[in-house]
């Protein structure tokens, strides 16, 4: 899936990668999208969270290898 930006939040903890794609996504254009690339297996669930209470639309998650990349749709 093609994104409009791609964030490398790799090696990084929650809160982290959350709060990078919050700020990247306050930065973007409504109906743009966004990839989110993490390591932490928690990401997982706090992205759909994050989703569910900010509005934006989870378009896609997945688990490649040791990576966990979410996609995101900016409301």
């Amino acid at each position: 899936m093609q994104a409009d930006k791609e964030l490398d939040t790799r090696g990084l903890n929650c809160p982290l990668p959350i709060l990078k794609a919050k700020k990247a996504l306050a930065e973007m254009g409504s109906g743009e999208t966004l990839k989110v690339v993490s390591t932490d297996p928690g990401s997982m669930r706090d992205f759909k969270a994050f989703a569910r209470q900010t509005g934006n639309e989870l378009l896609d998650q997945q688990a490649q290898g040791s990576d966990f990349i979410h996609v995101l749709k900016r409301r």
